[in-house]
């Protein structure tokens, strides 16, 4: 098996999870925001097996380099990997970017059926586990979401010690993989990032789903990466868009939403009641999957750090595996109701706990929960020792930092 030789910078955590499934009769699928390294995961993964199967036949199939663009179709994809299987040969199938395949959900079940290949690939949109794949497949395939870099990844990558200023650097630069790369620079990291953002605007929001409306389509994102982490819905956007002189209807950026959601570029969160149990079916939260991408669309604002506070912290428990809702509780929000397992953790999140009036403002909300789950403060104060009434107070950085 050929492939392009990628020096690579080990991801352990995603590489243990992926390689827990080698030998299983499923198909391994490492989903994710374009740009977020499952290529280089997946090479990571082949080198293992090559260790554990030396003897094995290795098929590498990378639709975003020229040399496989003739393999269009379910057809090209099972005749290629006919011709290069043998009878009684333990074979495995590496395909990066699938989705790119028409039909490719049909190659896929065949070749599973006939045991040709133990499947492995990679999807940055999530109607790779839509359709067929998801219908025809139920219980055979599985599904490994890979996230940009955390706090803890983003120092071994950069080779940086904890201490704040590196904490403003992920927090102004965000953690996609390839800015080890790079300069630690503003105006070389957002001429950067700035192209990730059109590149999956374009291949994977506006040609998948064929969007005209680019400009309506790019305010609306603007619009969510200025206001991350409040309340929304389509009709309160639309109303809001209205009032600035762009009109847009409710179903068009539910549409829209739906599509940007798809390629994991942004995370909805859905509202829970804390008495009642429910979740809300209107009023959602949006946060981006990389702080940076977010950034580079508003440029990094020191005055709305609560937001990237935020944002942080949500996407550091989604990493940690954890089920995400934003609490309510009478006329009271709790930013995160986090679930794992069993293990439910309470969070709020504040820039900095300044007064008594806004630290009796966080700590209350958490207070008003009447359970004994873990339930955390977190702001860029440093802490002063002990806890209120059990609620912990935690430093945005230790928190990043830590493990649930």
């Amino acid at each position: 098996m050929n492939t392009v030789e990628k020096h690579y910078i080990k991801r352990p955590a995603y590489l243990k999870k992926a390689l827990a499934f080698s030998g299983t009769n499923l198909i391994k699928v490492l989903t994710g925001q374009r740009r977020t390294g499952k290529s280089y995961l997946m090479l990571q993964v082949i080198d293992e097996i090559r260790k554990m199967h030396p003897q094995a036949r290795l098929i590498f199939i990378d639709k975003e380099l020229m040399e496989f663009d003739f393999i269009k179709s379910a057809r090209d994809l099972i005749d290629f990997v006919k011709e290069r299987t043998e009878p009684g040969s333990k074979t495995f199938l590496f395909i990066d970017e699938v989705h790119e395949i028409n039909e490719f959900e049909k190659a896929l079940r065949s070749i599973l059926n006939e045991g040709l290949a133990e499947i492995w690939c990679t999807g940055s949109n999530a109607e790779i586990l839509s359709g067929e794949l998801a219908d025809k497949l139920s219980g055979r395939y599985v599904e490994i979401r890979i996230h940009s870099l955390s706090f803890a990844e983003f120092l071994e990558f950069h080779k940086l010690i904890p201490e704040k200023a590196n904490l403003y650097k992920y927090m102004k630069f965000g953690g996609m993989p390839n800015l080890v790369n790079f300069p630690m620079e503003d105006n070389v990291v957002f001429d950067y990032l700035k192209t990730i953002n059109a590149t999956i605007l374009l291949k994977d929001i506006i040609k998948r789903n064929e969007i005209r409306n680019v400009i309506m389509l790019e305010n609306l994102i603007r619009f969510l990466a200025g206001n991350t982490g409040s309340l929304f819905s389509a009709g309160s956007i639309s109303r809001f868009l209205k009032s600035q002189g762009q009109s847009i209807s409710p179903s068009i950026i539910s549409n829209y939403i739906a599509y940007i959601l798809n390629a994991f570029y942004l995370i909805k969160v859905m509202r829970s009641d804390l008495q009642g149990k429910k979740i809300f079916e209107i009023n959602e939260k949006y946060y981006f999957e990389d702080i940076g991408l977010l950034n580079a669309w508003t440029g990094y604002q020191p005055m709305h750090i609560n937001k990237l506070i935020e944002n942080l912290v949500f996407r550091h428990m989604l990493q940690s595996g954890f089920h995400i809702t934003v609490g309510s509780i009478g006329d009271r929000e709790v930013d995160f109701v986090t679930e794992n397992a069993g293990n439910k953790i309470y969070i709020q999140c504040a820039y900095l706990l300044a007064d008594e009036k806004t630290r009796k403002r966080e700590f209350d909300n958490l207070l008003k929960i009447n359970d004994n789950h873990r339930k955390i403060v977190i702001s860029l104060d440093e802490p002063s020792g002990g806890n209120i009434e059990g609620i912990e107070h935690m430093h945005l950085m230790d928190f990043l930092l830590s493990e649930f």
